[in-house]
């Protein structure tokens, strides 16, 4: 059923509250909690991020330092990225950088663990599962220093004219047994450094670093942003003839994410955005095509009922207060003919309200006090918890489950399949807002897909009243269901997503896939709106060659890795798809939950009979990089001639250079003051808020 207006604030404010929570660890070399072995440092820890294209390729390079008397390994852990793979691993080698090469998981940790037993320089980075990737180093030389790279690549999405992008520090603390047996020094010694360039097709009017304490951001034009930040002790330039630190800093710490934000510019229009890589112009090539809905999206509100379904797992100490604070604020936003129930869970499910309460000033403040008194505590039975919430639904009425949770489901019933089955039964919206990192977000995402709901990923560090604009209409409007891509006139094969879900109102369609030959293809998007046929047709042309993104051929193959992952969680165990996935990884030189990436001498390479082929695939995408970052950005847009939507896309409405409405003054007035609360509370981050530095 359709979504109601008023519903927003009940979901946005109970959501960017929780941005406020506390995390309980950080990326960082893990030493075993007894103390067995001698800690390492990280002496020096610098990132660069190239956005543009649709997608952001993270470099990280780090300098782990031994400083005891005898030989150690270094094992290096960081949350995994939304979306985000590994795609190269380098460790300096004698003075030389190596770069690793991907091989099945089993095997990669053979060929690493007899290179370590002989004493011999080596590395691997494998994944695990949902929650982290690990890096492990040996030797790092008694009183030495050894230095690593590695890369990952994400699809980077705009909504309503905003785009995002996460650094991931901050562990999730939602794995029991990584937490009891290790411990982790996050504190980078010496220098960090993180450097974002950011480039687009599109002009953009304002960019920010929220609560990033003396970052600079330099606008070089109006589609080239260069943004840094550098923290830990300041060293002399080379020549100077001082040496070491000429002043020394505190350490910086691994502990909070980082993140960046930009507006692009107003009244973009709705179009066809376009990306490809085809080297070959007889061979096979791999585009990236984004769809920018316009603005037609109609307006609801009407009565409904929502049913708040909140993890009170002992993985939300520290987090639950803030929980308790922002459902609170939800309640109090809702209207009269609204109703609500309140749903709690850890290793069984409670309903608080015993059924719909009517909304009244009286009851708000009532719940909101019971559901402020609970206890965090135990393990996390999601399935109880969504089972309880989908109960006593009424189907004349719109109703909608917000599902706030920052763990995982390992109490109870944990198949995908069972979960899928759960939410076939009723037609309701899941709107799930993961908290922090590490968390299952392949189920999440899978259950929220399956509703036509959707599922949003929440940083610890997120600010609330961006958040708050950000997602300022997916519940006031109208959504596209069911929706369908086909694309004539060009051959095209291996389209991801194979099924795109529900496209709400601000989001973009992204679909990456395979094309040969060249020339126009006519483009049919089709959906349902209100149970209504919609169909949106338009067309572009394919060129016959182009080089600039080598990166789109990983990330369509990460794409695809990530459906097969779903089907294997969803059904069961498949021999055929995990070695789809080991095929897919050892191809395209991915870290999966099937492969590992794994660094040896180029001797051993070549003793082992491996191919060097992700060595070169990794130079190739850093030149095409350092390209790309030096050239002027050009517009993707491809439809101009036979335009698919009518009218401008989604964007801002307007803020920062055009009105802003009564509305979004209101929505930013309670994002204050909710602000105020928690600071005088003590519960808000130190630094949760910096000051601006641009117009945003």
């Amino acid at each position: 059923m359709a979504i109601p207006l008023r519903s927003l604030q009940s979901l946005v404010l109970t959501l960017a509250l929780l941005g406020l929570a506390t995390g309980t660890r950080a990326a960082g070399l893990l030493s075993p909690s007894d103390g067995s072995l001698p800690t390492l440092t990280i002496r020096d820890h610098q990132v660069e991020v190239l956005i543009q294209d649709g997608y952001a390729v993270t470099t990280v390079e780090q300098v782990f330092h031994n400083p005891h008397g005898r030989d150690l390994e270094a094992t290096y852990s960081f949350p995994v990225p939304e979306h985000g793979t590994v795609a190269e691993f380098t460790v300096w080698i004698d003075g030389k950088p190596v770069t690793g090469e991907v091989l099945p998981k089993q095997q990669a940790e053979a060929v690493y663990q007899s290179e370590r037993a002989a004493g011999r320089d080596a590395g691997i980075t494998t994944k695990d599962a949902y929650r982290t990737f690990d890096i492990r180093v040996s030797p790092v030389r008694a009183g030495q220093d050894t230095r690593t790279r590695f890369v990952y690549m994400q699809a980077i999405r705009i909504d309503h004219g905003i785009g995002r992008y996460v650094y991931p520090l901050e562990e999730g603390g939602v794995d029991e047994q990584k937490l009891a047996f290790w411990t982790a020094n996050e504190a980078v010694q010496d220098r960090f450094g993180l450097k974002v360039h950011l480039r687009s097709g599109y002009p953009i009017e304002a960019v920010r670093m929220p609560g990033a304490t003396g970052a600079t951001i330099d606008q070089l034009d109006d589609r080239r942003w260069d943004l840094s930040l550098t923290a830990g002790a300041a060293r002399a330039e080379e020549g100077s003839g001082q040496p070491g630190p000429v002043q020394s800093g505190p350490a910086y710490r691994l502990d909070q994410d980082i993140l960046v934000y930009w507006r692009l510019a107003q009244n973009l229009p709705g179009g066809m955005d376009l990306v490809t890589h085809k080297p070959d112009p007889e061979g096979r090539g791999t585009f990236l095509l984004t769809l920018n809905p316009g603005d037609d999206l109609e307006p609801i509100d009407q009565g409904a009922d929502w049913i708040f379904v909140l993890d009170r797992s002992g993985s939300m100490r520290g987090k639950y207060g803030t929980l308790a604070e922002g459902v609170k604020q939800a309640l109090g936003t809702l209207r009269a003919d609204d109703r609500f129930r309140l749903v709690t869970f850890n290793e069984t499910a409670r309903e608080l309200t015993k059924g719909y309460v009517t909304v009244t000033p009286e009851a708000v403040h009532d719940w909101a006090d019971r559901i402020a008194a609970v206890q965090p505590n135990g393990g996390t039975n999601l399935y109880a918890g969504l089972q309880l919430g989908l109960d006593r639904t009424d189907a004349d009425r719109p109703s909608g489950i917000i599902l706030v949770t920052d763990g995982v489901a390992n109490v109870g019933e944990t198949q995908q399949r069972r979960f899928l089955e759960l939410l076939a039964k009723k037609d309701i919206r899941l709107f799930t807002f993961i908290m922090g990192n590490s968390a299952n977000r392949p189920l999440l995402e899978t259950l929220t897909q399956a509703s036509n709901g959707f599922a949003r990923s929440l940083s610890n560090a997120e600010e609330i009243v961006g958040e708050i604009l950000a997602a300022s209409s997916k519940l006031t409007h109208a959504a596209l269901h069911g929706v369908r891509l086909d694309i004539e006139g060009v051959r095209v094969s291996d389209l991801t997503p194979a099924k795109p879900g529900s496209l709400y109102r601000g989001q973009q369609l992204m679909f990456l896939g395979h094309y040969w030959g060249e020339g126009e293809a006519r483009v049919t998007l089709k959906g349902r709106i209100s149970g209504q046929e919609k169909v949106y047709r338009g067309r572009f042309a394919f060129p016959a060659r182009s080089d600039r993104n080598p990166e789109l051929e990983r990330l369509w193959a990460y794409d695809r890795v990530r459906e097969i992952q779903r089907e294997l969680d969803t059904f069961g165990e498949d021999a055929d798809l995990r070695d789809a996935i080991r095929d897919l990884g050892t191809q395209y030189g991915l870290v999966t939950d099937q492969t590992s990436m794994v660094v040896v001498r180029e001797e051993v390479f070549q003793q082992l009979g491996m191919d060097r082929r992700n060595a070169a695939r990794s130079q190739a995408e850093r030149r095409a990089r350092e390209q790309r970052m030096q050239q002027q950005p050009q517009s993707p847009r491809v439809d101009q001639a036979a335009p698919m939507f009518n009218g401008n896309r989604a964007t801002h409405s307007g803020r920062g250079a055009g009105a802003i409405s009564p509305w979004e003054v209101v929505m930013m007035l309670i994002g204050a003051w909710v602000i105020l609360i928690l600071q005088r509370r003590g519960t808000a981050r130190s630094a949760s808020l910096a000051p601006r530095t641009d117009s945003a």
